[in-house]
């Protein structure tokens, strides 16, 4: 199956991005307003509102700059100024959202984000709300040279690799595993239960498996459990399961994962150090299970706080 020919959109995304200020560390359209979704929003693509990120190393110069060319892109919020919007940004999950604005003939929402937030979610997982959204295809319309940010963005989708490897059984499918990577930032994020469809995964993965084969090949030819069957044009892969390959794995994830699978494991008053902890969970028969529910509590928790901030921003 070829990948469908996004060029013409890119163009669509760029004039967009041409109605703000220029100082952007790395730039993003995602979501079904850019690559086709199963389901009922499957035939709207062209009506979807269209979904931004714009990373920036200085919040308040940016939204400065912002409130004099698009002031009424803003809530009540703008007669605040640039610095308690970039106050309230930083609550949650340290992003700013702007939505329901018309531009260049549809409707689009963007989040601002500061590029040092941003890479602090792509390693260590503090929020999974943007490096969430960066572990599934997304259109990169701009990104400059910052080598930091370069490689937490590849650490962060090899870190989603590692947690799907721990939550899928010995031996599953290619679509399996961007599956259960996609599901990630959806996991314990109160909204799939009462606002999202609850088929939502399944509709992001199964028309974009190509988008998916692209952003992860590189990662999944250098991983020793995965091996590309060519001449059937697909991925097999079988995980070492033992108490030592989770170990392994466990040792591997994101900083604020282990500590949440700490939390739950450790009983208060231990003390215990986290390589000790994350041994015991290795040999748990529910280790995945451990792992899920860690990363649960890790987008519980931002995606609430960032829903109510969105009352205020949204006005």
């Amino acid at each position: 199956m070829a990948l469908p020919v996004l060029s013409s959109s890119g163009v669509k995304f760029r004039r967009v991005l041409a109605h703000f200020p220029q100082e952007l560390s790395l730039a993003f359209a995602y979501g079904s307003g850019v690559f086709r979704q199963a389901g009922a929003s499957a035939g709207h693509g062209e009506n979807n509102m269209l979904d931004f990120v714009f990373a920036v190393d200085d919040s308040v110069t940016w939204h400065m700059m912002n409130l004099l060319k698009n002031r009424s892109h803003y809530s009540f919020l703008k007669v605040f100024g640039p610095k308690q919007i970039s106050s309230i940004q930083s609550y949650g999950a340290g992003i700013y959202y702007n939505t329901l604005v018309p531009c260049n003939g549809r409707m689009i929402k963007y989040g601002v984000i500061s590029t040092d937030t941003l890479i602090d979610d792509l390693l260590h997982w503090k929020t999974l709300y943007v490096a969430g959204r960066l572990q599934k295809p997304v259109k990169i319309l701009t990104q400059n040279e910052n080598s930091k940010l370069q490689a937490a963005l590849v650490s962060n989708l090899k870190s989603a690799v590692t947690a799907a490897f721990l939550m899928l059984p010995e031996s599953f499918s290619e679509e399996d595993l961007y599956m259960q990577i996609a599901g990630l930032s959806y996991s314990g994020d109160f909204r799939m239960v009462i606002g999202e469809d609850r088929s939502k995964v399944q509709n992001i993965v199964k028309p974009n498996v190509p988008h998916f084969q692209k952003l992860y090949s590189n990662i999944l030819q250098d991983c020793p459990q995965v091996v590309y069957k060519h001449h059937l044009g697909r991925l097999e892969a079988s995980i070492d399961k033992s108490p030592e390959g989770q170990f392994t794995q466990l040792m591997a994830l994101p900083r604020t994962l282990q500590q949440k699978i700490t939390s739950l494991v450790d009983p208060p008053g231990k003390n215990r150090d986290v390589e000790e902890i994350l041994l015991q969970v290795a040999h748990d028969p529910d280790c995945g299970f451990v792992v899920h529910q860690g990363i649960s509590g890790i987008v519980r928790s931002s995606s609430m706080v960032q829903s109510a901030k969105t009352i205020l921003t949204a006005g």
